[in-house]
């Protein structure tokens, strides 16, 4: 999953639904792009589709940052 954070009032919420789903994070690395003003986000799960969805899309609802994401062909396994 990418995230784009343009606006940054919306971290703390931002951060608040990435701990509601940290049991299917399994990592995450932030870059600062000082000279456009942005944050940068990978986060990496494991999860089922239907979570990574509501994730994406709850994180795609916060203002001024943008979501996307890429999944493999790999099944998720409980």
């Amino acid at each position: 999953m990418g995230v784009i954070v343009e606006k940054e009032d919306s971290v703390e919420r931002l951060n608040a639904l990435l701990h509601d789903f940290r049991e299917y994070i399994i990592g995450r690395m932030g870059i600062p792009y000082r000279a456009r003003g942005i944050n940068i986000i990978s986060i990496f799960l494991d999860a089922p589709q239907d979570a990574i969805s509501s994730l994406a899309g709850k994180i795609g609802n916060l203002d001024g940052i943008s979501v996307k994401t890429v999944c493999s062909n790999v099944q998720y396994t409980d």
